[in-house]
């Protein structure tokens, strides 16, 4: 009895059917695992290219099993799959910032959900993706923490169905460091965690968020630049980089 309870809350935590193709009693199976973080990640770039969207660097495309997983942890509560997510971020984190200063860990910031949504889900999925990734870089050796300082200052549209530029003008603004955060962010390098790119226009809004913040409270107007890792992104966005 004990038992048959415990696979039914694993069940609710992470499918019995694998969640990238539904292969059934796989968890999740090789070789979706190896779509997320088989290979490796690289450096990608949207078009149109928003302004203020630092170098972005991601696991893989986002299409067939990845879409899959990532859909499953955020929209359908299949918390257990965090850890593999975590791991393809991790990868991407690495891609973009090299092995790290010891002296200055780096400082994972997660693009934050509107509070309707992680009501509505039940939790935050790009936090809790980002906590299992700065896990794995520590147990690589690199000194990361998450610091989860950004927030949305205004209400903003749901983004689906929106275009390059509805997006930009959706999100303008939308982003503020909270307060005292300025200071927290300039002990460290800086790189923007998210589940996911398309147009760039959230990691370009939050970037311009935490410039305003480091450089308010630096006194300089020059904070120090930042990067950007998600797990996935368009695979057009992969495809300009490779021509």
């Amino acid at each position: 009895m004990r038992n048959g309870w415990w696979r039914e809350l694993s069940g609710l935590v992470l499918p019995v059917d694998c969640a990238g193709c539904g292969r059934p009693r796989a968890g999740l199976c090789p070789a979706c695992k190896a779509a997320l973080s088989g290979a490796h990640p690289r450096r990608v770039r949207p078009s149109p290219l928003p302004g203020r969207l630092p170098p972005v660097h991601a696991a893989a495309p986002y299409e067939n099993a990845v879409r899959a997983v990532l859909l499953a942890h955020k929209e359908r509560g299949a918390l257990g799959l965090a850890g593999v997510l975590g791991r393809a971020l991790a990868g991407s984190v690495r891609a973009g910032t090299g092995r790290g200063d010891p002296a200055a860990p780096l400082l994972l910031v997660p693009v934050p959900s509107a509070r309707s949504s992680t009501r509505a889900r039940g939790h935050d999925p790009v936090l809790r993706i980002a906590r299992a990734a700065a896990g794995e870089l520590r147990r690589g050796g690199l000194a990361a923490r998450v610091l989860p300082v950004l927030r949305q200052r205004r209400p903003v549209a749901d983004q689906a169905g929106l275009g390059a530029g509805a997006r930009r003008a959706n999100l303008d603004g939308a982003l503020a460091v909270a307060g005292g955060g300025g200071r927290l962010l300039a002990r460290g390098p800086v790189c923007l965690v998210d589940d996911l790119l398309t147009t760039g226009s959230t990691l370009a809004e939050a970037a311009r968020a935490v410039a305003e913040a480091v450089g308010a409270d630096a006194g300089t107007g020059r904070p120090p630049p930042c990067r950007a890792a998600v797990v996935a992104a368009s695979r057009s966005a992969f495809e300009i980089i490779r021509n």
